[in-house]
């Protein structure tokens, strides 16, 4: 008997080493960050099962064997849509020098081309924006295509569900789009089932199913915020279909602070395609056919006929790494400044080093964060990147007027990126965001004297009381930053 215990406990230690061996191997095999792996490795030895298990639950980015055919069945049509688009659109020659890189780049990638001659507004306020949503949805004729990561109930947005339950009654196609996990206060509501009632569509996107965990990764989020009206009007940017009164009082951190951006013009056709795309990624139905190309006008017709703007999805079934490429590509073109804003500010060590570079080759570098934060996990871990990002000059603001949610990127004062990409590895590598690139002096001097003001309600970091701050705080920033990768 002695020895048969004795051959299950050999028997038990090679399957354990080999398990282990295995996933550390098939980690190593992949080509990622090297902090990345790293993390990986030290959370499967350290914690050895349940590295193993929350490895193979979250450390590949797998969509599912569904997803991936229907994606291979989707990435055709689309591919030709865009191509006569950008036939159509002939926008190459007359963009900017900030513009010009990003519509290449985007177009070999993605097939998407910067298009000119859109009207752009940008606002603020969370109660502005539901407002001019609901008067919008109010004057629909024909269709209404949303798609959020959150929808939370309350406020003005009840009034956006009843001013989508109005449209459907005089006749306008309505279809909802919500991430499961995101939205699931809405999904437990009684919205939905209201909704559904009155004719309208809803899908969640996404849906976390325990019986599947090991099918697919159940952490990927669609985390776009789109809305597109009659395919003649579109918003996108930061905000959720929240309204900030009523979201999230509890956590300690004020009112969420956002923005949107309104546009009119032949973008609008791209975020409708794109909508297009992640329904059918969804759902397997094909509404690409139901859009139709912009008419594109002439050159001296449009006060905006020289500024352009770049619609640039990314996440699951689109090209890896493209929005970190985007973002990397601008700031090695900035010249003179650089403002971003980001809730969750935990970057990559390509993004981190490009910052740093930035700053020390004489680019005024300024980064707003929010003073608090929402995420406990988060607000640790980019503390440790502090040091690094002072030492080469970057100043740091922390924002105090509530939780700043913003995401965006001022270059030179004439070119930013807006969208709902944080500046996390969760954003550039594994969510499904959008990003708009704009070329327009207008509203880049507006979205300035927007910073202007953040900035007036921050507090920046001073580098040498930085350093003076308790070894305490020194060592749980260092071990959030161990794991800073998988955040």
């Amino acid at each position: 008997m002695s020895q048969f215990y004795q051959l299950l406990t050999l028997t038990l230690v090679a399957a354990y080493w080999i398990v282990i061996a295995g996933v550390s191997l098939r980690i190593v095999l992949k080509r990622r960050p090297f902090g990345v792996s790293l993390a990986w490795l030290l959370l499967i030895y350290i914690i050895p099962l349940f590295g193993v298990v929350v490895y193979l639950l979250f450390g590949e980015l797998n969509i599912g064997r569904k997803r991936k055919q229907r994606v291979k069945e989707m990435t055709a049509p689309f591919k030709y849509w865009n191509e006569r688009l950008h036939r159509q659109a002939q926008s190459d020659r007359r963009l900017g020098q900030h513009a010009r890189p990003l519509h290449e780049l985007s177009l070999r990638r993605l097939g998407i081309p910067a298009l000119l001659g859109n009207d752009l507004e940008l606002i603020e306020n969370s109660q502005t924006i539901l407002r001019r949503i609901i008067d919008d949805i109010h004057q629909a004729s024909d269709t209404i295509h949303m798609e959020f990561y959150i929808w939370h109930p309350g406020g003005l947005a009840d009034e956006v569900a009843d001013a989508l339950i109005q449209a459907r009654q005089r006749g306008v196609t309505v279809r909802l789009l919500l991430d499961g996990a995101g939205s699931r206060e809405f999904f437990n509501s009684r919205w939905p089932d209201t909704l559904m009632q009155n004719g309208v569509s809803i899908v969640k996107a996404l849906g976390v199913n325990p019986l599947r965990m090991f099918l697919r990764r159940m952490d990927l989020r669609q985390h776009r915020k789109i809305v597109v009206i009659d395919q003649r009007i579109a918003y996108t940017g930061s905000m959720n279909l929240v309204d900030s009164r009523y979201f999230k009082q509890s956590a300690g951190v004020g009112e969420w602070i956002d923005i949107m951006v309104r546009l009119t013009g032949p973008s609008v056709c791209s975020l409708a395609a794109l909508q297009s795309w992640d329904w059918e990624f969804e759902t397997d139905e094909r509404l690409l056919d139901e859009i139709a190309l912009p008419q594109v006008e002439s050159p001296l017709s449009h006060r905006h006929a020289e500024d352009s703007v770049q619609v640039i999805p990314s996440g699951q079934g689109l090209p890896e790494s493209i929005i970190q490429q985007v973002l990397l590509l601008s700031i090695y073109h900035a010249k003179h400044s650089i403002t971003l804003t980001s809730p969750y500010f935990v970057p990559s060590e390509q993004l981190l080093d490009a910052l740093r570079t930035a700053a020390q080759s004489g680019v005024e570098v300024n980064l707003i964060i929010p003073d608090k934060n929402d995420s406990f996990m988060v607000e640790w871990a980019s503390r440790a990147f502090f040091t690094e990002l002072l030492n080469a000059g970057v100043a740091i603001y922390r924002f105090n007027g509530g939780l700043l949610h913003t995401k965006s990127m001022l270059i030179d004062d004439d070119h930013c990126i807006i969208g709902t990409v944080n500046l996390d590895i969760r954003s550039l590598l594994l969510n499904s965001e959008v990003s708009l690139a704009i070329d327009d002096p207008d509203f880049c001097q507006e979205l300035g004297q927007l910073l202007d003001r953040y900035l007036q309600q921050s507090n920046r970091i001073d580098a040498h009381q930085w350093q003076l701050r308790p070894m305490w705080k020194k060592l749980v920033e260092q071990f959030f930053y161990t794991f800073a990768p998988l955040l």
